[in-house]
């Protein structure tokens, strides 16, 4: 019977369920540093930051963590972590924006261009995909629907999953609607 340990199966099930978590952890710990060093670490005051940790706990983020990430902020020697937005345009012709917290933009820029040039999708200018989305509070909102074919449904998907699995990148709006 050789190929079929239990152990090794139960193994590599672990480890991927663990890199999940692992990458959803550090997007939320991100978001949780920002909040706190925007508008201070006093969750009565700061919703954005009581938001982000009622997020990260709605995931079972250890409350370890969360104050890892909230340390974080009032730290001196950490990296700084900024939000970076990007306007993409994708299959199709859909309008994208991209939501990144990153400590080096140009890095993540330079990942966010090379992704991209993969999946049909071009980084624009600013303002260049903006003027298709209102933006209220943190979210964008879609003014202008766009339609896509079949065959770029199936690019626009594949390109999200990229986005997805790219570290930085925190949220994706589109004005895609796929058939």
């Amino acid at each position: 019977m050789s190929g079929h340990s239990k152990w090794a199966q139960i193994k590599h099930r672990k480890a991927a369920t663990d890199a999940k978590k692992g990458k959803i952890f550090s997007k939320l710990s991100r978001a949780i540093t920002i909040a706190a060093k925007e508008f201070g670490t006093d969750t009565k005051t700061n919703h954005k930051l009581s938001g982000a940790i009622e997020e990260a706990r709605k995931v079972n983020m250890p409350s370890e963590n969360i104050e890892r990430a909230v340390a974080k902020a009032s730290s001196k020697d950490g990296a700084e972590l900024k939000e970076v937005l990007y306007e993409v345009y994708g299959p199709g012709g859909s309008a994208i924006i991209i939501t990144a917290v990153t400590d080096n933009s140009n890095r993540t820029t330079n990942e966010i261009k090379h992704l991209l040039s993969g999946h049909s999708a071009k980084l624009g200018e600013h303002g260049s995909a903006m003027w298709a989305f209102d933006k209220t509070g943190k979210e964008f909102n879609a003014k202008f629907p766009v339609t896509l074919s079949v065959d770029d449904a199936k690019k626009f998907d594949t390109l999200l999953s990229a986005l997805d699995d790219q570290e930085d990148v925190q949220d994706v709006y589109s004005n895609a609607e796929t058939p």
